[in-house]
């Protein structure tokens, strides 16, 4: 990051902790994992092909870093999220979280929620939750801003268990060849869109 994406982190921080204010291990696990998908994303930002797409970097810090923050109320003990709900849906939930926050304080957040709900998979199609029998609204959420689209491809590149370590592209090819061609072929079209090999 440099100095001008301060302000944008900042945002993002203050809400992380507005929803989880303490220090825990899982809070740690959700900001280095946020910071890897921020980190990965402003390293797709500034390749040749990004560049032509003009996608709005603040946009992109904050709402990389704030991808996850539906975790929290998530059932996922194996990555230190203590919640109830299916994890499935954290993304809808952290969108419903930052949209409930913007009501209550008159601030526009509706970029990032929409990063949220988007990011999951390759995006999910209503077609997708009807036919997996998801515990989801049976609609879309696909990426389709460019910010959306990057951010949904970096948060592939790092998984919240294990050794947290960057993935190759080869490696998340694979795992996104058990979802169905669909999302195989959604995988190929973002890395087309921003240069990934």
């Amino acid at each position: 990051m440099n100095p001008s994406d301060r302000a944008a982190e900042q945002t993002a921080l203050e809400i992380i902790e507005s929803f989880y204010p303490e220090d825990t291990p899982f809070r740690r696990m959700l900001l280095k994992h946020s910071y890897q998908v921020c980190g990965k994303a402003l390293e797709l930002l500034d390749t040749p092909c990004a560049r032509k797409l003009n996608a709005d970097r603040e946009t992109v810090v904050t709402g990389s870093l704030l991808h996850d923050v539906g975790i929290g109320k998530c059932h996922a003990p194996d990555i230190l999220c203590e919640g109830t709900e299916p994890y499935i849906a954290h993304g809808i939930i952290g969108a419903e979280m930052l949209r409930h926050l913007a009501a209550e304080t008159g601030r526009d957040l509706e970029c990032y929620a929409r990063i949220c709900e988007r990011h999951t998979g390759t995006g999910l199609t209503a077609a997708d939750i009807r036919r997996q029998n998801l515990p989801l609204p049976e609609r879309d959420f696909l990426p389709e801003t460019v910010e959306e689209k990057l951010i949904c491809l970096a948060d592939k590149f790092f998984s919240k268990s294990g050794d947290m370590e960057e993935k190759s592209p080869d490696r998340i090819c694979r795992s996104m060849q058990k979802f169905g061609p669909d999302t195989l072929a959604r995988w190929h079209e973002l890395c087309r869109l921003f240069g990934v090999d």
